[in-house]
C-alpha cells in the first residue's frame, strides 16, 4: 500500500534535528519515523507529510523532500507550505490546515495514497479534511488528547480566556471530536488509553470508548537496532568521556531523559532527592537534557516556559545544596543516548519518568532495552506496561513516594532490569507496532474505501468546554 502520515507540527529531517528540544519535537516523532520505517520494511510505500519551513533558525526544513538513509524513495519526507515560511508553534497552524491539506493534494494528482494516519489533533484534522475532499480513510493516533491536558493545566471559568488564548482548547478538541468521529479505526498504546481517555465527557458523542471495533490497541516499540545491551564504538568514548567527568565516583545513579516540559514532572524527582538525604547518599542524580551543558549559563536560550521549569529545578538544587549529587548532561543523538544508558547500567542505575500522566512511555521501555531499572509514574500506561512487576510504580503528586520507588528500584536493580529486558523483547518492538497499524489500515481500507464525509463541522469547541468547566466546578 501507499500510506500517507500526516503530521504539521515539530517536522522531520533525516537528522533528527531538535528532537526533543522542544515541545513539539517530542516522542510522537520518534513515534512516527519508526512505524513509518517498520512499514517500509515490510513491503509499504510511506510519506510523511509535514510543514515547510524556510526560516534561518531552522534551516534543516526548508526543502521540498527529504529521504531517510538506506529508505530511499520508499520514505519520503514531503513538505508543504501554509502560513508563511517562519517557524509556527502547533497552537499557531490550525487557520493554516485547510490550506496545507490543499498543497498536499494538489502534488498527489490522481496518484493519491491509499489510506492516511493522522497523528496528534492537527495531523488528525488534516485526515479529516482529506477525507472530506477524497474519500481517503483514515486511523486516527492522539498520541495525548487535550481534555486531559486541560484538566492537568487546572484550567477553569476564571483563567478559561488565558488557557485559551495560549493553548487554543476549543480547536484542539475540536479537532479531535472530528477526528474520533470519522476514523476507521483509532489508535491507541494501551487499554487504559482507551478507557479512560476517549471516555472523557468532552468527547461523549464522539465516540464510545467501549466500541472495542473502532480502536486497536497498537503499542509503540523499540528501536532494537539503538537501544540494546551490545556496546557499539561510540560507547568507548562515551565511557571515557564520563569516566573524565565523574572521577572516582563509580556508584549507581538515578537517569531522567527528558524534555523540559512542565507535564514530565522533572521536579518531582529533584524534590524526592531534596527530602531524602538516603537517596542523595545512595545515587546521583543525572538530567539529560539536550542543549543544556551548564544550566546556569545555557537557561537563557530556551523559551520562557522551558525556562520557567528549569529554574524551579536549579532553584530546589540550591536550597537543597545538592549540587555535588545532580549532573546535566547535554544528549545530542539517540545513539549518544542509548550509550550513555548502558554507561550507566553497568552501574546498577534507574530510569525515572514521573509524569503527572503518560499516555503510554517510551522513554523507560527504551532505557529498559539497556539495563536501567524503570522507575515510572503510576498514572497512564506504565502501569499497563510494567503491570507483571517489572518495573517500580509511582505516584509523580508524591515527592516522598518517588524517593521510596527510586530506593527501590536501586536495591532491586538486579532483578527489576532483567524483568524489564525480558519484557520490552517480548513486547515491544516497532515491527509489532507497524504490524498492528497494517491490521487496522487494512480494515480502514475494505471498511471505508473512498466514503467521503461532510466537512460541516466547525473547528471550534469554546461553548462546550465552558460548559463542562462550568458543570465541574
Amino acid at each position: 500500500m501507499h500510506i500517507v502520515f500526516l503530521n504539521p507540527q515539530g517536522n522531520f529531517d533525516p537528522k533528527d534535528s531538535y528532537l526533543t528540544e522542544h515541545p513539539d519535537f517530542g516522542g510522537q516523532l520518534v513515534y512516527v519515523k519508526e512505524v513509518a520505517q517498520a512499514m517500509v520494511d515490510l513491503g509499504h510505500r510511506v510519506d510523511i507529510v509535514t510543514r515547510r519551513i524556510r526560516d534561518v533558525d531552522w534551516p534543516e526544513f526548508a526543502a521540498n523532500q527529504d529521504f531517510y538513509p538506506d529508505y530511499a524513495e520508499n520514505l519520503r519526507i514531503l513538505r508543504f507550505p501554509c502560513g508563511g515560511d517562519c517557524f509556527l508553534e502547533k497552537e499557531k497552524l490550525w487557520p493554516h490546515m485547510p490550506v496545507f491539506i490543499d498543497a498536499m493534494l494538489d502534488f498527489y494528482g490522481e496518484a493519491l495514497p491509499d489510506v492516511a494516519t493522522g497523528h496528534y489533533a492537527d495531523g488528525g484534522y488534516c485526515a479529516v479534511l482529506t477525507k472530506a475532499k477524497t474519500g481517503i480513510p483514515f486511523t486516527f493516533t492522539g498520541h495525548s488528547l487535550g481534555a486531559q491536558k486541560l484538566e492537568k493545566l487546572g484550567t477553569n471559568t476564571t483563567n478559561w480566556p488565558d488557557m485559551e488564548a495560549r493553548y487554543c482548547f476549543s480547536h484542539r478538541i475540536a479537532a479531535e471530536r472530528m477526528s474520533m468521529t470519522h476514523a476507521a479505526r483509532i489508535i491507541v498504546s494501551t487499554s487504559q488509553e482507551q478507557q479512560e481517555q476517549y471516555a472523557h465527557s468532552l468527547y461523549a458523542g464522539a465516540v464510545d470508548a467501549s466500541d472495542n471495533q473502532k480502536f486497536a490497541v497498537t503499542p509503540p516499540g523499540v528501536n532494537q537496532r539503538i537501544f540494546a545491551m551490545e556496546a557499539t564504538q561510540l560507547d568507548n568514548d562515551v565511557s571515557a568521556a564520563l569516566d573524565a567527568r565523574f572521577g572516582a565516583d563509580r556508584g549507581p545513579c538515578t537517569v531522567v531523559s527528558s524534555r523540559l516540559d512542565e507535564k514530565k514532572n522533572i521536579i518531582g524527582v529533584v524534590k524526592a532527592y531534596a527530602g531524602n538525604a538516603d537517596l542523595r547518599r545512595r545515587a546521583a542524580l543525572i538530567l539529560c537534557v539536550r542543549g543544556i551543558d551548564d544550566p546556569e549559563t545555557d537557561i537563557v536560550k530556551l523559551g520562557s516556559a522551558e525556562k520557567k521549569v528549569l529554574r524551579e529545578i536549579l532553584d530546589v538544587i540550591n536550597q537543597a545544596a545538592m549540587g555535588d549529587r545532580v549532573h546535566f548532561l547535554n544528549i545530542g543523538s539517540q545513539l549518544e543516548l542509548a550509550a550513555t544508558y548502558r554507561y550507566f547500567a553497568r552501574r546498577s542505575s534507574v530510569f525515572a519518568l514521573t509524569s503527572f500522566y503518560e499516555p503510554f512511555g517510551l522513554a523507560p521501555i527504551e532505557a529498559a532495552a539497556t539495563g536501567l531499572a524503570p522507575v515510572v509514574t503510576q498514572n497512564g500506561g506504565p502501569s499497563e506496561i510494567f503491570e507483571d512487576g517489572s518495573g517500580v510504580l509511582v505516584d509523580p503528586f508524591s515527592a516522598d513516594h518517588i524517593a521510596e520507588g527510586l530506593l527501590d528500584g536501586l536495591s532491586r536493580h538486579a532483578t527489576l532490569s532483567a524483568a524489564a529486558f525480558r519484557r520490552v523483547q517480548e513486547t515491544y518492538t516497532w515491527r509489532q507496532t507497524a504490524e498492528g497499524y497494517l491490521s487496522a489500515i487494512n480494515m480502514a481500507h475494505s471498511d471505508n474505501l473512498r466514503q467521503s464525509i461532510l466537512p460541516s463541522e466547525q473547528l471550534d469547541e469554546t461553548a462546550r468546554i465552558q460548559n463542562y468547566l462550568g458543570a465541574v466546578e
